[in-house]
């Protein structure tokens, strides 16, 4: 691997040290390096990188790498395993086409100023693409006011429907300031919604079943933040645009996967 390719000197102080173990039987262990061996091979290794810092750059980017690389992996085993919890989820809000051939879903908080930029973009794409289904899942990230949005919302989904209950993601969701439940809740009376109804909807506990769900699927697909897209087998972070959500839903509707 490139990051351990030049240490020619390191290597051969370690194998002057290490030469006569190698010549035991090795059920045999080999001697504790002392203190002044020891000490001796820090003193080149700390002299070698130095003089190479490009060596620990290159282990940095390897190490990074990998890091990435699981993580993909971990997410893809994530994805396989909640596709049907993310997909039909039965708290979250449905946009677009209910009965679309491709599903793009959103983890998003109410507070979360990147969710308010990309709102734009996910209008844009349901208006462009009458066949794509967009699941629009609370994730309350930002503290206590945003825990308190999100529980107003659920229990907000028990009166409203289809493209009212969209309406009131999108104007709560376009509010200036911070978004609190005393916030949520006006803005669902603006809409008609039986407030006295809402509040006993929002003790109940299909309400803390649906958080509770949502963190867990964010927990196992790793998010670390919002937005989030998923859109096929590939999660997106954060509000990249319309062209690359976009290319990504083409690539799903044309051989299944995110990337062709």
């Amino acid at each position: 691997m490139p990051f351990i390719r030049p240490l020619p000197a390191l290597a051969l102080a370690l194998g002057l040290v290490a030469v006569p173990a190698l010549a035991q039987n090795a059920e045999t262990p080999a001697s504790p390096f002392t203190d002044a061996q020891r000490t001796g091979i820090e003193v080149i290794v700390k002299d070698y990188l130095i003089k190479h810092p490009e060596v620990l750059q290159e282990a940095l980017a390897e190490a990074e790498k990998q890091q990435a690389e699981t993580q993909r992996l971990a997410q893809a085993a994530a994805l396989k395993e909640s596709r049907d919890a993310l997909l039909n989820g039965p708290h979250d809000v449905i946009a677009g086409n209910p009965s679309g051939d491709v599903t793009m879903v959103e983890f998003f908080d109410y507070n979360c100023g990147y969710c308010r930029k990309a709102l734009g973009d996910v209008q844009a794409l349901i208006k462009s693409d009458p066949k794509l289904r967009v699941v629009i899942k609370d994730f309350p990230v930002l503290g206590p006011e945003s825990l308190e949005a999100s529980q107003v919302a659920i229990a907000v989904r028990q009166q409203l429907k289809g493209d009212k209950l969209f309406e009131f993601h999108q104007k709560l969701l376009e509010t200036k300031g911070r978004v609190n439940g005393a916030r949520a809740i006006q803005v669902a009376k603006d809409l008609g919604v039986d407030t006295t109804k809402l509040q006993k909807d929002m003790a109940a506990p299909e309400v803390k079943a649906a958080l509770s769900e949502n963190r867990g699927l964010g927990d196992r697909l790793g998010l670390s933040g919002t937005p989030a897209f998923i859109i096929g087998d590939e999660v997106i972070p954060g509000a990249v645009g319309v062209d690359p959500m976009r290319k990504t839903i083409a690539d799903v509707r044309q051989c299944g996967h995110a990337s062709c």
